[in-house]
C-alpha cells in the first residue's frame, strides 16, 4: 500500500513544471497536446458553464472520456465529486491517468472525502492552506493544488491561497520540536507529516496552482509565488484565439523569470476570458471541502 501512495507521488512529480488544461473535446485535448500541455482535464463542461448553468454538477460520462484518452497520448485526468468514492471507482477502471476529487463538481459528501489510500490510481486534491493540504495527503492526495475560484478568470484567489500555504509552510519551519505537536493539533494534521514539512521547507507532494489562470502573465505569477505548475481551466477555451493563448501559457510556466519573453507571449492573444470578478460571485465554490 504504502509502495504504490509512493509510486503515485513520483507519478506526480512526473508533471512538474507543467500545465495541465481543461478540455471537454477530442479536438480541444488535441490542441492542448500540440500546446506542449503535460496532461488534460477531461470534462463535460469548464467550470465557467458549470458556474453558469447552476444546479447540480457531476461526473462526466465516461464514453466522453474514453474519447479524449484515445485522442491524446498525454496523461488524462477526470473529476470527481468530493466525497462520491463510487465515481472514483469508475473512474479507476476506465483506466484514467489521475483522478481529481473537485470541488468544481457538487459535492456528494459534506463531512468526508474519499479515501484515496484505497485506489491504485493518484489522487489530486485542492487545498486554501496547508491544513487542508496536509489533511488531503493524509487521505492519500499524490498532488495538491490551490483551490482559487474557479471559472472566473480572477486569480485573487489563488494567489491568496498560494501566499496563505507559504506563510504556512515558513511558520512551520521556524517551529521547534515540542511547538510542532501544538501546531499539529492545531492544523488538526498528522504529527508526521508536520514534521516533514518542517524538515524540507515544502509539502510532502507536488502543489500546482489552478482556479483563475487566464493569461501568461497569470500562470507566471503563480510560479514566481512558488507553485510547480499551472491548472488552466476556462481560460483557454473561452478566449478568442485558444491556440495561440494554450501555447503562450506553456511557455510562460516554462520560462516564467523571463519578463521580456512573457511580454511577446502575451502580445495580439486575442480576447481573453470575460472574467467574473471576485465580488459579484454568487457560488463560492473553494469553501466546499475543508
Amino acid at each position: 500500500m504504502e509502495e504504490r501512495y509512493q509510486l503515485n507521488k513520483e507519478l506526480a512529480q512526473m508533471l512538474k513544471g507543467g500545465v495541465i488544461m481543461d478540455v471537454t473535446t477530442p479536438e480541444q485535448a488535441v490542441i492542448a497536446q500540440e500546446a506542449g500541455a503535460c496532461a488534460v482535464m477531461a470534462l463535460e463542461r469548464i467550470p465557467a458553464d458549470i458556474r453558469a448553468a447552476g444546479g447540480v454538477s457531476r461526473m462526466s460520462d465516461p464514453a466522453m472520456i474514453r474519447s479524449i484518452q484515445e485522442a491524446v497520448t498525454i496523461p488524462v485526468m477526470a473529476k470527481c465529486r468530493i466525497g462520491h468514492f463510487v465515481e472514483a471507482q469508475i473512474l479507476e477502471a476506465i483506466e484514467i491517468d489521475y483522478i481529481d476529487e473537485s470541488e468544481v463538481l457538487s459535492p456528494a459528501d459534506d463531512v468526508y472525502h474519499v479515501d484515496k489510500r484505497q485506489f491504485k490510481v493518484p489522487f489530486v486534491c485542492g487545498a486554501r492552506d496547508l491544513g487542508e493540504a496536509l489533511r488531503r495527503i493524509a487521505e492519500g492526495a499524490s498532488m495538491i493544488r490551490t483551490k482559487g475560484e474557479p471559472g472566473t478568470g480572477d486569480i485573487v484567489q489563488a494567489v491568496r491561497h498560494m501566499r496563505m500555504m507559504n506563510s504556512q509552510i515558513r511558520h512551520a519551519v521556524s517551529l521547534s520540536e515540542d511547538e510542532l505537536y501544538e501546531e499539529a493539533k492545531k492544523l488538526q494534521v498528522p504529527y508526521d507529516l508536520l514534521k516533514q514539512v518542517h524538515d524540507s521547507g515544502r509539502l510532502p507532494v507536488v502543489n500546482f496552482a489552478a482556479g483563475g489562470v487566464a493569461t501568461p502573465a497569470d500562470a507566471a505569477l503563480m510560479m514566481q509565488l512558488g507553485a510547480e505548475g499551472v491548472f488552466v481551466g476556462s481560460g483557454i477555451f473561452k478566449s478568442g484565439d485558444p491556440v495561440k493563448r494554450a501555447s503562450a501559457i506553456v511557455q510562460a510556466v516554462t520560462n516564467y523569470t523571463d519578463a521580456k519573453l512573457i511580454a511577446e507571449l502575451s502580445s495580439g492573444l486575442g480576447e481573453a476570458m470575460v472574467g467574473i470578478n471576485e465580488q459579484e460571485i454568487k457560488l463560492i465554490m473553494e469553501e466546499r471541502g475543508k
